[in-house]
């Protein structure tokens, strides 16, 4: 009898509720979120651009921050343009397996993402810190190694989320979501989640707690390093290449650990939402216009693409 109310039934589609039921709300996120997913494409292209073609760029910095444009690119192409979709449908449904795909793929990037701010961090400890030899400590094969690294790992810890989640029994097809995320879909299982949870918080503290843990020891040492620097302009300047990267670390870590991380409330689902959301949408948009508005470099390297084509104009 106990087992009545939880039948279980393999699910062909899911529905999406995403952020409101109005449609007027729903038109007006339309237009905010396209226009910023137009700006996400367009800032994180340039930046692959601008790196690729100045070789003044061809620096392990760079090399970096063309990675992680890359993934800030397909992260945001994982969910957001479904997202759109669903905001001027009336039925939001997604099929199994292309919710099972979004979830993996966006899961995998997001913590690609996390370690690569860890590699980044460790990449700017070395500049500060041991300038002279900067170049010889990363050289081609370790940038190489340490951004293959990332990837792997990445898909590899959402490869072992993405089975102990879809293997679970699931009783409901509706998602409080605006995309499949892995707690939102443990929401719609029919037995106790307990290990799943645990699994969560494991890879949590591997994927976002070590690489923040790195971040902070390498900002620590660089900081320690420049207050030991007599010249003010020496200070402002080793401050200015770190300022980005810090901005960037802030605002991703800080939403992941709200996210996975933080107590759970009553309010936490609509909480996950806006998280998702911020990291979604907001955070690729911003990193391509954080790197470039406050760095001379690229700055220099649109001006020198610009000239070349007013010439050829």
């Amino acid at each position: 009898m106990g087992q009545g109310n939880t039948t279980q039934t393999w699910m062909s589609e899911f529905i999406l509720l995403g952020l409101s039921s109005d449609w007027g709300t729903q038109v007006s996120l339309f237009v905010l979120f396209l226009a910023m997913y137009l700006v996400t494409i367009v800032g994180n292209v340039l930046i692959l651009l601008l790196i690729r073609l100045d070789s003044r760029l061809h620096t392990p910095m760079y090399f970096f921050l063309s990675v992680l444009s890359l993934v800030d690119l397909c992260y945001s192409s994982s969910i957001v343009p479904q997202m759109l979709v669903h905001l001027l449908s009336v039925q939001k449904s997604i099929p199994f397996y292309s919710c099972l795909i979004q979830l993996s793929v966006s899961l995998a990037l997001a913590a690609s993402e996390f370690l690569l701010l860890g590699a980044m961090a460790y990449d700017r400890y070395v500049a500060v810190c041991y300038p002279l030899h900067y170049t010889v400590i990363m050289h081609g094969g370790l940038c190489l190694g340490l951004a293959a690294g990332c990837l792997v790992a990445g898909f590899t810890n959402s490869l072992m989320e993405t089975v102990i989640t879809f293997r679970l029994p699931l009783c409901h097809s509706v998602i409080n979501h605006v995309a499949c995320e892995t707690l939102a879909v443990l929401r719609l299982a029919c037995v106790d989640i307990s290990f799943n949870k645990v699994m969560v918080a494991i890879s949590g503290f591997l994927m976002i707690m070590l690489p923040f843990t790195l971040v902070l020891f390498s900002y620590g040492r660089i900081v320690a390093a420049i207050l030991h620097l007599h010249s003010a302009q020496g200070r402002s300047k080793a401050f200015g290449t770190c300022g980005s990267h810090l901005i960037v670390v802030s605002m991703c870590f800080g939403t992941a650990i709200f996210t996975y991380l933080g107590p759970r409330s009553a309010y936490s689902v609509d909480g996950e939402k806006m998280v998702a959301l911020v990291y979604a949408v907001v955070a690729p948009m911003l990193n391509p216009l954080i790197y470039s508005l406050r760095n001379k470099e690229v700055m220099a390297a649109l001006s020198k693409v610009l000239e070349k084509f007013r010439y050829k104009g």
